[in-house]
């Protein structure tokens, strides 16, 4: 068990100080203007982009936590498997390893025989240098942490003597050597049954590491491509000789009558105010005085279009012009000698109103209808030029 912590320890101190060099030595190409990192969205790639396949091999070591441990032995490796983004992907694998290993419990012991381990294992992969820093196609070192199930083919002598699941982890240092070659170092370990070095099955574990190092191949397009949000630019189609000089006539044209605006709005701001005497010609057109029930008072409203009228209409009567008043009243608001002399009182009331507003009294003749039907139309006095 001791060695079992030592070796596991030593693994992480590895993957500690390999992160801690990729992580401080990214390009610059993987920051913005601003030295933020740049991180995805990246387009889907298609199916066959981004594979790739790979071989090596290294050394081993069986540890059993207790019993006594053998020797350690050769360890190859192949594979082939895909990137799906910049730090995702996946492998299917096969790791052989061979040991000399032996046990002893009590006075037994197990001989030194050769046991070799067939590892068929998937492996899922996330390279955290494009997941942290960024993703770089050219970034000379990749640290690409993986864990890994697969079943174990346990053979002693080229027999077979069992099969066992084992589950592990491993780091693999991607190193780049141009756009389709790379060089790997992968330091791993599994867990499995202490049976797979040749002791009985009591139900403890044994630990298999290795470390390996080999070539990777890649298999058709061998990058990611961001996506973009800037819309496209649409470059319009070139103006001809003929378009181009018309155009700047236009122009010109525009720009010289923008100037003369500019000119004639000057103007006005600088030109004083004018008084514009107009001389209105009398024009036939009929004024409306309302009262209200019983009451021939002219009230503050009626006063004003009363005004009115006599300033543009009653003043400007013509030499053969007069203007006539007619009274009348509401006949269902009495009977008709009152309906009568309402009438009349209402009609004088007008014209002893437009005499002080200077229409002269010799002008002005009055018309009386007495009680007639409407109601408040009933109740008016209309003036009208004759």
């Amino acid at each position: 068990m001791k060695a079992f912590k030592t070796l596991a320890g030593a693994l992480a101190v590895a993957g500690l100080l390999s992160f801690s060099f990729s992580a401080s030595a990214q390009e610059n190409a993987n920051r913005d203007e601003n030295g933020k990192v740049v991180r995805g969205a990246y387009e889907t790639n298609r199916f066959g982009d981004n594979w790739f396949i790979g071989a090596g091999a290294g050394a081993n070591a069986v540890i059993n936590g207790n019993t006594e441990f053998g020797f350690g032995g050769v360890a190859v490796d192949g594979f082939v498997g895909k990137w799906f983004t910049p730090s995702v992907g996946a492998r299917v694998a096969y790791r052989g390893l061979q040991n000399a290993a032996y046990a002893e419990t009590g006075s037994s012991r197990f001989g030194d025989d050769r046991f070799t381990q067939h590892f068929y294992h998937a492996d899922l992969l996330w390279n955290i240098s494009n997941a942290f820093s960024g993703y770089k196609e050219t970034r000379f070192w990749d640290l690409i942490p993986y864990a890994q199930f697969g079943l174990i083919d346990l053979r002693q002598s080229g027999s077979h003597v069992d099969y066992e699941f084992g589950a592990g982890a491993g780091l693999i240092n991607d190193f780049r050597l141009g756009n389709r070659v790379d060089l790997y170092l992968d330091l791993s370990a599994v867990l499995a049954a202490d049976k797979m070095l040749g002791v009985p099955n009591d139900g403890n574990k044994c630990l298999l590491p290795s470390v390996t190092a080999g070539v990777i191949v890649n298999l058709g397009r061998t990058n990611f491509s961001r996506h973009s949000s800037v819309t496209p630019v649409v470059v319009p189609v070139p103006f001809t000789v003929d378009q181009y000089n018309a155009l700047k006539d236009r122009v010109a044209a525009l720009e010289k009558e923008n100037a003369s605006l500019k000119d004639e709005i000057e103007r006005l701001k600088n030109q004083k105010p004018e008084t514009v005497y107009v001389q209105c010609e009398a024009v036939e057109s009929a004024s409306y005085t309302f009262f209200d029930i019983d009451s021939y008072t002219i009230s503050d409203r009626e006063k004003l279009h009363l005004d009115f009228y006599a300033d543009a209409v009653a003043s400007k009567l013509g030499d053969d012009q007069s203007l006539v008043i007619t009274g009348s009243a509401d006949s269902a608001t009495g009977t008709a000698a009152v309906n009568e002399r309402i009438a009349q009182r209402r009609a004088q009331a007008v014209k002893d109103y437009l005499v002080k507003k200077g229409v002269p009294a010799e002008k002005m003749e009055i018309v009386v209808l007495g009680g007639i039907a409407g109601k408040k139309d009933a109740r008016r006095v209309v003036v009208d030029v004759k």
